[in-house]
């Protein structure tokens, strides 16, 4: 099986070609379906609408559709099956969601045979606030008088949409059902349990299912920045960059050197880089021919560190 490489496939037409069993791990960041974005993810339609925090005039992640939910969990059920196929009895799933979708996900993972063992997050405390305010609407509704729409505005000044600002990141974390007991699994394939030497520790102590942006916030748990534009690369235009060293820090807990990670969604390459970075062995897919150019450009950079 050939690694450490990043092919231009759909994920399910890429995993097709993975002998079952094959890869310690899954780290992934899928399509959240959000703002009618689907499977086919098409991001020259994105570049069309704007900037790339917006879509349809409005910041990415505020449009609702009751079809998301359902949608993104056929999608990734049939992703999930195949996963389970290829990941070595005991290998971890680890799977970033939108807050409002992490059930669909989950359930969609669950039913593709895994085991759910914990929902990681990521907190941060710099994002957008989605909630808007009425006062578009009351300004276009032609059935109202001037004073009408004045006196409602000023009963809903406090008033938004109920979404509150955004400060985590969930991430499901799904375990394939061992063989025999787990010093036997972890004996055979390597896979099952968790890594709690000091590359994963945090001032000594047992690592939480909790990461932070910010010192300070939550005392020993991960620190991890969000990523800055040099790590990143000026020339990466993928919507939404995990840090590298979130995503090592997932890597180390749940493998052992010479892993083989595989990222279905690969986008712009953060999970590659985060396996070379931990010493671990990587595979990904991705439909987008940029995004595929990015990755490569990214990893030139970090082999030649």
């Amino acid at each position: 099986m050939e690694v450490n490489r990043i092919e231009l496939i759909s994920c399910l037409d890429g995993m097709k070609k993975l002998p079952e069993n094959s890869v310690d791990m899954v780290c992934t960041d899928p399509p959240y379906f959000l703002d009618g974005l689907g499977n086919d993810w098409d991001k020259g339609k994105l570049d069309k609408k704007g900037t790339s925090s917006v879509v349809g005039n409005l910041p990415k992640g505020m449009k609702f559709d009751r079809k998301q939910s359902k949608n993104f969990y056929n999608f990734y059920s049939e992703v999930s099956k195949e996963i389970f196929r290829v990941l070595k009895p005991g290998g971890a799933f680890v799977s970033f969601s939108s807050p409002r979708l992490y059930h669909s996900m989950t359930m969609a993972i669950e039913d593709g045979g895994f085991e759910i063992r914990d929902m990681l997050a990521w907190i941060y405390t710099q994002s957008q606030v989605k909630a808007f305010s009425q006062d578009h609407i009351i300004e276009k509704d032609k059935t109202k008088t001037r004073e009408e729409k004045d006196n409602l505005k000023e009963v809903c000044k406090d008033w938004r949409t109920p979404q509150l600002k955004p400060a985590i990141e969930p991430m499901c974390l799904a375990v394939k059902p061992i063989e025999g007991r787990y010093i036997d699994n972890f004996e055979k394939y390597g896979t099952g349990l968790l890594n709690t030497s000091e590359e994963t520790k945090v001032d000594g102590k047992f690592p939480s299912n909790v990461m932070t942006v910010q010192e300070g916030v939550l005392d020993s748990v991960f620190l991890v920045k969000k990523p800055t534009k040099s790590e990143k690369g000026d020339f990466n235009t993928h919507l939404s960059v995990k840090p590298v060293d979130l995503i090592e820090h997932l890597i180390q807990l749940f493998t052992k050197k010479d892993a083989i990670v595989l990222d279905p969604f690969m986008g712009s390459g953060t999970t590659a880089v985060a396996a070379v970075k931990s010493n671990r062995k990587y595979i990904g897919f991705d439909i987008n021919q940029e995004y595929v150019d990015i990755s490569n450009k990214r990893l030139l950079s970090v082999l030649k560190e």
